[in-house]
């Protein structure tokens, strides 16, 4: 016989928004249950780099930043032009200092700030030059108990033996290990600590990044008796008088009804694998690679949609893009690695088929795409090739090919890098034309001895030069390309997730056609359509609203006017 059960709020989903939701009307008084497809919880964010853009955040506030008011409405302003949606914006500013302090001081969940990170466009009004962002504090994963056999493990190809490595000082510990004593001594520790971990729990056990996001929140959800279901797909919602008043799921012993007094949150993940929608939405959709988890095929949309929503139309574009090569592990199975750190170094460029430089590497990896899909004819495979020589790629890496001293042969071998003695050879391996590799390279290290980017302007404004190298000059961001032999991957279209969500208002109720919320539906991180307008003005631009339209939806269930 189907199950059936009754609680007050239903959270199908188990990432940031999900998670979010759960905890604030938990912590309300509400019965909460979150439904999770897979058999582990944490969705994409467990697998994300974890920081989250919340402007006005009180643990900024108190690392000594002041922020002017009106400057982040401004500069999303700025950013967004004709996809601006002022009640969406306005709600995500006013609640994400909020949703940061209420975890800070009700929850298990405690935040680092982000007080060095600029946004992406510097030179827009009202752009920050840091301190609008926060990151989940490092959590011990024994502090879960019996319940870290939920935890959905880090990315393979974004964690090292497991390990998860936090951007700042924990990375930059990493790439210096070979020049500075300290970050060896650091480096071994970790190391250390880690294999340990693994011999006596089979896992990494000091969690960082989006994994120790999702840890933190799990722990609150427990701490306040939220039910966490996983292996429970969402398959389909159940209304009454056009109300949605509970849901269908899919469970491992047969389908369970949910009765929910307060409605449902669908925080499902977004539509990154559902190939139908994503040939009709995505631009170039036979070569895009998704970095989301698998479970992520458009259930919360497909639901919605039952329901009375609509998806959105009105974005600038359907996906939080980023560039991405393709991994080939010695067991057999492939991967996706993101490139997000090595294309802002010096020493490396990106370019075309026909040998040619087509943005600018430094800016943010939703830029990279863009420019790329807009570079390629219709009648092309979009694809770049990242280039480097011999000291680039010792020093930073190329994608999943880490610094020295660990080694290339590998990954060679696997076919992820091209090598070659000079630059027409690399071109040839590579399928890209010989002397148009040799002009570009001439003509880069050229402005590159002097510390410029003559063609792009790499390195001229501060979130470039964060992304760049410190202890290189004049300019972090920019050096030739001179020392044999020379590297290449192969990196194509790819994104970290959906922005065309469900339609909703600024309470995260979803909206019908004529603009009229449906009752008990809300929406919240990739099944919400993005407050981004389809833009990526900053790293964590995902969490961020994921976390705070979250908040804002288990609030309004709780019968809480904000």
């Amino acid at each position: 016989m189907a199950e059936e059960i009754t609680c007050d709020l239903l959270v199908a989903g188990s990432g940031a928004a999900g998670l979010a939701a759960a905890v604030v009307a938990a912590h309300r008084g509400l019965r909460v249950v979150v439904a999770e497809k897979a058999d582990v919880i944490g969705g994409t964010t467990a697998w994300s780099g974890g920081w989250i853009w919340a402007p006005g955040n009180p643990v900024c506030a108190a690392g000594g930043v002041a922020e002017e008011p009106g400057a982040a409405q401004a500069y999303l302003e700025a950013v967004q032009g004709n996809a601006f949606n002022a009640e969406l914006v306005d709600a995500f500013l006013e609640a994400a200092p909020e949703m940061v302090g209420f975890f800070e001081r009700e929850t298990a969940l405690q935040f680092e700030p982000g007080l060095k990170i600029p946004d992406t466009y510097s030179h827009l009004p009202g752009a920050g030059m840091g301190g609008r962002s926060v990151i989940a504090k490092p959590y011990k994963a024994k502090g879960l108990g019996a319940a870290l056999a939920l935890l959905r493990r880090p990315m393979r190809e974004t964690s090292f033996m497991g390990m998860t490595i936090q951007a700042g000082p924990d990375l930059r510990a990493f790439m210096t290990v070979l020049r500075a004593p300290r970050s060896a001594l650091y480096v071994a520790r970790r190391m250390a600590r880690h294999l340990w971990d693994l011999a006596r729990h089979g896992r990494g056990m000091q969690l960082r990044n989006g994994n120790a996001l999702v840890a933190r929140l799990m722990r609150s959800a427990l701490d306040r008796g939220v039910e966490l279901r996983t292996g429970h797909a969402l398959a389909g919602l159940v209304t009454e008088a056009g109300a949605v008043v509970g849901a269908r799921l899919a469970g491992p012993a047969g389908e369970v009804t949910v009765k929910a007094r307060r409605g449902v949150v669908l925080a499902c993940g977004g539509y990154p694998h559902d190939t139908a929608r994503r040939q009709a939405t995505f631009p170039r959709p036979e070569t895009h690679a998704a970095l989301a988890v698998p479970e992520a095929t458009g259930d919360g949309l497909r639901a919605g949609e039952a329901a009375g929503g609509r998806q959105t139309k009105a974005l600038a574009g359907p996906a939080a893009l980023c560039p991405v090569s393709e991994v080939r592990w010695p067991d057999g199975t492939r991967g996706t690695f993101p490139h997000i750190i090595d294309r802002g170094k010096p020493g490396v460029i990106g370019v075309l088929a026909n040998g040619q430089r087509f943005c600018n590497e430094g800016l943010g990896y939703h830029d990279y795409v863009t420019a790329l899909l807009a570079a390629t004819p219709e009648d092309a495979t979009p694809e770049s090739w990242l280039i480097c020589d011999h000291r680039f790629i010792r020093r930073y890496g190329l994608g999943i090919s880490r610094p020295a001293p660990l080694p290339l042969r590998p990954w060679l071998r696997a076919g992820y890098l091209t090598r070659a003695a000079t630059p027409e050879a690399l071109a040839r391996a590579c399928g890209i034309d010989p002397a148009g590799l040799a002009a570009t390279i001439a003509a880069f290290n050229g402005s590159a001895a002097l510390g410029e980017d003559s063609a792009f302007g790499r390195g001229t404004t501060p979130y470039m030069r964060l992304q760049g190298d410190p202890d290189h000059g004049p300019n972090p961001c920019v050096a030739p390309l001179a020392q044999a032999p020379f590297y290449a991957v192969r990196v194509i279209p790819g994104s970290f997730g959906t922005f065309a969500g469900l339609v909703t208002d600024g309470a995260a109720r979803v909206l019908g056609p004529e603009g009229q919320p449906v009752p008990g539906l809300y929406a919240a991180g990739t099944d919400m359509a993005s407050v981004m307008g389809g833009h990526y003005p900053a790293g964590g631009i995902n969490l961020g609203p994921a976390l705070t339209f979250g908040f804002i939806a288990g609030r309004h269930a709780s019968g809480e006017q904000p």
